[in-house]
């Protein structure tokens, strides 16, 4: 007569702990696969982004003159101003010097523009690879709406960059030359502006306002997928200009107009984000009803 083990006998106990261990580092592997494979997926992205960037900060360091000339050209124009007001009352023009006060500072200044200019040539590069990062992890109609917004981004980029170069940057230098101003005794209050500080400030400013005017970029495309809606934007009204104004605050010199001025700014396109949020949100409930 044959005798059956039960199931909970001491015989059987090693072998289905062999078998759930098997199972689980089974589990264990296939969970591995798949985090490798997005792994090497974000090398090879980050390898072809930083081979952009090494080939923008190539090209760049060719032209790292006629850009920094392009660069000064706003800081012409103030002193132009400037020097044109204390000629009608008499006084003696500006200079308009650059100055730098260590041996090697204008040369870290050009690798640094060169370096600069690289960012924006690669750019484009960088934005695809990043889209070719994140596809394969967004549904069809994220895909759809993701792509277009790679093109305008940077064109609102460079309609910001184009805001400060001739609008913005010229005044608050100005402002800025405006506080020069003699003494009593004879002495002079000078401003002798260091190339490095300069550049420092151009960019800053450059980056600043390119990436306010992303705005409407970002909520319109988190509109398009629906993790934002109109309603919830303009609930969120004033904890946004909040925002606003500690971002103007930080990301511009301390002078009240260009703070106002890019706060202003990104108020706009606030607003501008809400309404094409809505648009979107009404064409979706067309499409629904049809």
């Amino acid at each position: 007569m044959t005798v059956c083990k039960p199931l909970n006998h001491p015989l059987r106990k090693p072998v289905m702990t062999a078998k759930l261990e098997k199972d689980g580092d089974k589990e264990v592997e296939d969970s591995r696969a798949p985090l490798l494979e997005h792994l090497k997926e974000l090398r090879t992205r980050i390898i072809f982004s930083l081979i952009a960037l090494i080939v923008g900060f190539i090209i760049c360091l060719f032209f790292v003159r006629p850009i920094f000339e392009l660069l000064v050209y706003p800081f012409e124009q103030a002193v132009d101003r400037v020097s044109a007001d204390l000629v009608r009352d008499g006084k003696p023009a500006l200079e308009g010097d650059l100055i730098y006060t260590q041996v090697l500072e204008f040369f870290f200044v050009k690798l640094k523009l060169a370096l600069f200019g690289g960012v924006v040539l690669a750019f484009p590069v960088i934005a695809y690879q990043l889209y070719r990062f994140v596809a394969p992890g967004l549904y069809k109609n994220e895909r759809g709406a993701f792509l277009p917004y790679l093109i305008v981004s940077p064109v609102l980029f460079i309609a910001g960059a184009s805001m400060v170069f001739f609008y913005i940057f010229p005044y608050v230098l100005e402002f800025g030359l405006r506080q020069q101003q003699s003494l009593g005794d004879g002495a002079h209050i000078t401003l002798l502006p260091k190339v490095s500080e300069y550049l420092s400030l151009a960019t800053t400013l450059f980056i600043a306002f390119g990436l306010s005017f992303q705005l409407p970029v970002i909520l319109t495309f988190l509109g398009r997928i629906g993790v934002v809606s109109s309603a919830g934007l303009k609930k969120g009204r004033r904890y946004a200009v909040v925002g606003i104004a500690i971002f103007a605050a930080f990301a511009t010199p301390p002078d009240p107009f260009s703070q106002f001025i890019l706060g202003l700014a990104i108020y706009l396109l606030y607003e501008i984000s809400v309404i094409s949020v809505r648009l979107i949100e009404r064409k979706r409930r067309d499409g629904e009803a049809d």
